[in-house]
């Protein structure tokens, strides 16, 4: 029961989390990750519209670009800078993705990079597929955020805020949803949707195909695809899954200079967040974006 109600205070705090080496599945956590999918059914009770559809797939494209571009090549990397403000509002656009906060998601990228596909990585599909896939942060062990990891981050107190009580986003997101559709069904009953049907594709829909679109990152990018590069791990570059993740799919790439704000090394390898974060610099939100150094492109298989 300790354990039961100690899993619970973390939903609301999760720096309640303690240091652990369990490598079990907390099935207490793992409930409102089913529930989340499991109120993906209701898109049988509440139905569609063109409008729900418009929602669910602009909330995908606004959080994938947060989570491709801050959580990973920003927060994780640093491969570009920016304001203040504009490192907080795409860090509360990614915490609203439900894939906790980002010095959480940081912390354990570095981690993957130092250990990449070794036993202390993590999430390695060496584990086992739905291991590196969902299994490796519904754990015990991989619960806390190793702040140790992201020791520079910690002095913006917002960002430590976000972290810590990583729910309070995705519920504001999910009211806003249901809100934005009831005012659409007030105010615009032509578009044939409403507050429910809006929460459901806008927020849960759209939240669990982006989950499983940037999973795949971790569980099929380290098995399917090409090897450009001899890096000492398992990336590989997938064409299919740079689409589906705005260019993460160029993994290898990644793996090769992970420094580089640019994953897509050739100019055929879509990279749809590199594209997005030069159409920012070029109006100042953000700047010193890294490249690619032309003596790292060598050593290609």
């Amino acid at each position: 029961m300790k354990q039961i109600l100690m899993t619970i205070a973390v939903w609301f705090d999760s720096w309640k989390a303690k240091e652990s080496e369990d490598d079990r599945i907390d099935w207490v956590r793992v409930f409102p990750f089913v529930v989340m999918h499991l109120a993906c059914l209701a898109i049988f009770a509440v139905g569609v519209s063109p409008a729900a559809l418009i929602v669910a797939i602009t909330l995908y494209a606004l959080r994938m670009f947060a989570i491709t571009a801050f959580y990973h090549r920003y927060f994780s990397h640093r491969s570009f800078v920016t304001s203040r403000p504009i490192q907080f509002l795409f860090a509360a656009l990614g915490a609203s993705s439900v894939q906790r906060g980002p010095l959480w998601w940081a912390a354990h990228h570095r981690r993957h990079h130092r250990y990449s596909d070794e036993s202390q990585d993590s999430h390695s599909p060496r584990h086992g597929f739905w291991h590196s896939h969902l299994g490796w942060f519904l754990n015990r062990r991989n619960l806390r955020t190793r702040t140790e990891e992201v020791n520079e981050l910690l002095r913006y107190p917002e960002l430590v805020w976000l972290d810590r009580f990583d729910l309070v986003v995705p519920i504001f997101l999910a009211c806003l949803c249901l809100l934005t559709g009831t005012l659409m069904e007030a105010f615009a009953p032509g578009l044939g949707t409403n507050g429910p049907q809006v929460l459901v594709w806008g927020f849960f829909v759209s939240t669990v195909v982006l989950y499983h679109a940037t999973f795949t990152i971790n569980s099929l990018a380290h098995r399917l695809g090409s090897q450009r590069f001899p890096t000492r791990d398992d990336s590989r570059n997938n064409f299919f899954l740079a689409l589906l993740t705005f260019g993460e799919g160029w993994h290898n790439n990644h793996h090769r200079y992970p420094g580089s704000v640019r994953q897509g090394f050739r100019w055929w390898e879509i990279d749809m967040t590199y594209y997005l974060l030069r159409m920012m610099a070029s109006v100042g939100l953000v700047w010193d974006l890294r490249g690619v150094p032309e003596r790292l492109r060598g050593r290609q298989r």
